[in-house]
């Protein structure tokens, strides 16, 4: 079955203008103006009515098994639905075990990786753990990575979290090796995600990396850099210096309260920061605890991350003057580069057909098109 979008404004995410784009065997087969079809072609044809057609978004984080669970069983967040990822204009995303890594597993996760790739999402995993020794399918984080399909990497690794296993240098240093190395074997980024809490060494530790050793640093992939003011300070230089910067668009009002800032607003800060914008991507952290705690880290209260907040915070972003352009990037473009997805995140002949169609008054999600079937 072939489906022709017509009259959409495109945006790559970098604007196209108005033009068609045919989709084909769940790829993009065409764009242009004035396509031709036989009479006889097995044709859908899609009037978009000037509407933004963008690219699927690509979350590099999601815990589609739940996680958490900082106060006890009673406060274990739930699983995530395909159907849930979908309705939020998730097309790809990554998942990963939280801070419970015993009650659930690696081999939970990949499970559930299948299932969403049965219901339309292109769902991959992070082996590992926050804690170390990471616990792995295999044995290794190498061999996971090598022989493990949809394994891109390893993560999420806490750090500077009194939640973490308090990891050593040497012990960073060997994880992230291992997972470059089996990256370049396989074909895939090898990245190393890092959770990031609020601990005072803030990213210490992988500037540590970074200098000490010859882990190239688009290998470490930190996430939670937008949770209060001296993670953010430290991840602006880090950006500035070439690094990723993930951002986090769950959040509440008393984390905002306790220092941590708003998706948006941080990538207005980054950006007038200096902070290049093909640096800076966001995360949902789906489902995952949100946790609060005192002075002395006893819990206070606990929420649970949503995925919908994902795309609110691109509204959001574009509300306070960042272009629809660069707020797309980090939600697309960006994510799918530093998890070396390469046919995800553009929309261009030959990329996967991974389409929002977003009306351009309201920025309503309307339709979700994934492997080139439309789902909602």
């Amino acid at each position: 079955m072939l489906t022709l979008i017509e009259g959409a404004q495109i945006h790559s995410p970098a604007p196209l203008g108005q033009q068609d784009l045919l989709v084909a065997d769940g790829r993009i087969a065409w764009m242009g103006k004035g396509l031709t079809v036989p009479a006889d072609w097995p044709l859908t044809r899609v009037d978009a009515g000037g509407r933004y057609l963008v690219p699927g978004l690509v979350d590099p984080l999601a815990h589609i098994t739940g996680g958490g669970g900082e106060g006890g069983f009673g406060f274990r967040t739930p699983e995530l639905s395909a159907r849930e990822a979908l309705a939020a204009g998730v097309t790809t995303l990554v998942a990963a075990l939280g801070t419970d890594s015993l009650t659930r597993s690696p081999a939970q996760v990949l499970g559930k990786v299948r299932e969403f790739r049965a219901a339309g999402v292109s769902a991959f995993m992070y082996t590992g753990s926050y804690h170390l020794p990471v616990k792995t399918l295999t044995g290794t984080v190498e061999s996971d990575i090598m022989l493990i399909p949809e394994v891109l990497g390893v993560g999420e690794v806490a750090i500077s979290d009194h939640r973490s296993s308090a990891p050593t240098h040497d012990e960073l240093a060997r994880l992230a090796s291992e997972a470059r190395v089996a990256g370049l074997l396989s074909g895939k980024s090898g990245v190393s995600f890092f959770h990031l809490g609020d601990g005072r060494g803030a990213l210490a530790p992988l500037r540590a990396l970074r200098d000490g050793t010859d882990i190239p640093q688009r290998q470490l992939y930190p996430t939670h850099c937008n949770r209060n003011p001296w993670l953010f300070a430290e991840a602006i230089e880090w950006g500035r210096a070439g690094g990723w910067v993930d951002l986090t668009t769950s959040s509440f009002p008393d984390l905002l309260d306790d220092g941590e800032r708003l998706a948006a607003d941080a990538l207005v800060a980054l950006l007038a920061a200096g902070v290049p914008v093909d640096r800076i991507s966001f995360s949902s952290d789906a489902n995952a605890s949100l946790p609060r705690f005192d002075g002395e880290g006893r819990l206070i209260e606990l929420r649970c991350g949503q995925i919908g907040s994902l795309w609110q915070e691109v509204v959001a972003a574009c509300g306070k003057g960042v272009a629809l352009e660069t707020a797309l990037a980090v939600v697309t473009a960006n994510p799918a580069r530093a998890l070396g997805l390469a046919s995800k995140g553009t929309l261009g002949v030959g990329q996967d057909a991974d389409l929002l169609l977003i009306d351009p008054d309201t920025f309503a999600i309307e339709r979700v098109m994934s492997g080139g079937r439309w789902r909602t």
